[in-house]
């Protein structure tokens, strides 16, 4: 008698379980974004099958990964919901889903790189980091060299406002972080980027653990007189007056702005790192 194997039932789509223990995703995917072409792959599913998993990669919705046995807790679960573009050298580079299901501390997420193949498939999947996974998908739709720019995705008043921000750079009016950080917040409207996630609040907790204890409040004292003692000798050491620490005066700041170089008043942030593209 030869015995066939049948995929594994018993997550995601098993009757006899309750609603609550199948695949439960932690939001919704994005809206759907990017080069119009790839619109049409909405809606599909593609499959790969490693060792015992099933991995589906369904494009601007989620990937998942299915273990292939018969075992009664057998893995189903969520590696990633449709997130946002990769964009890099201003070329759609890559797919991100986040927000899968919870690893630890934090949530499984997965990069999807779109290469050229005379067929729409998934080609090969990893884990290059514990919790944060590598897949490739092969699809005729970026084969040409320009199916993957992102200028020509914008809209019309996107591209104009595109064209002033290269003009700016060149007449020097804006600074190159200042020039990154603005295209960031153009691709953030044109529905390709998200904005990054507001971490105050974070910080915050974590700064009120910190000061449980009279010592670690004494330490951080310390280190936050200090830090005072350094910013005052800078002060200092380019001619700028500065009041006693406690005293802050309005004649202060005036002094202060008053001394302030005319690069200041280039448009940008020079401060800016320059990684977001």
């Amino acid at each position: 008698m030869k015995v066939v194997e049948e995929p594994n039932t018993f997550g995601l789509n098993n009757p006899f379980l309750p609603q609550t223990n199948r695949l439960q995703p932690k939001r919704d995917p994005s809206p759907v974004s990017g080069p119009r072409h790839l619109l049409r792959l909405s809606g599909k599913c593609f499959s790969l099958v490693e060792a015992t998993y099933k991995y589906e990669f369904c494009p601007f919705h989620n990937v998942t990964q299915h273990e292939q046995t018969f075992r009664w807790n057998a893995y189903s679960g969520i590696l990633g919901i449709w997130h946002e573009w990769e964009i890099t050298n201003y070329t759609f580079s890559g797919m991100w889903m986040r927000d899968g299901d919870s690893c630890g501390s934090k949530s499984r997420q997965t990069k999807v790189d779109l290469t050229c193949g005379k067929s729409h498939r998934l080609a090969q999947v990893s884990e290059p980091s514990t919790c944060v996974y590598s897949l490739t998908f092969e699809t005729p739709l970026v084969c040409h060299p320009h199916a993957m720019l992102v200028y020509p995705m914008l809209p019309e008043a996107l591209q104009q406002r595109w064209d002033h921000l290269e003009q700016d750079l060149v007449d020097e009016l804006i600074t190159p972080q200042g020039h990154a950080k603005r295209l960031r917040l153009l691709f953030e409207e044109a529905g390709y980027l998200k904005a990054p996630e507001d971490t105050t609040q974070q910080e915050g907790v974590s700064r009120g653990q910190a000061f449980e204890t009279l010592e670690s409040c004494s330490q951080a004292h310390k280190e936050l007189a200090k830090e005072v003692k350094r910013l005052q000798g800078l002060l200092t050491q380019h001619g700028i007056h500065h009041e006693a620490a406690g005293t802050p005066s309005s004649q202060h700041q005036d002094q202060v702005t008053s001394t302030q170089s005319p690069q200041a008043q280039l448009h940008g942030d020079p401060g800016w790192p320059d990684n977001t593209l």
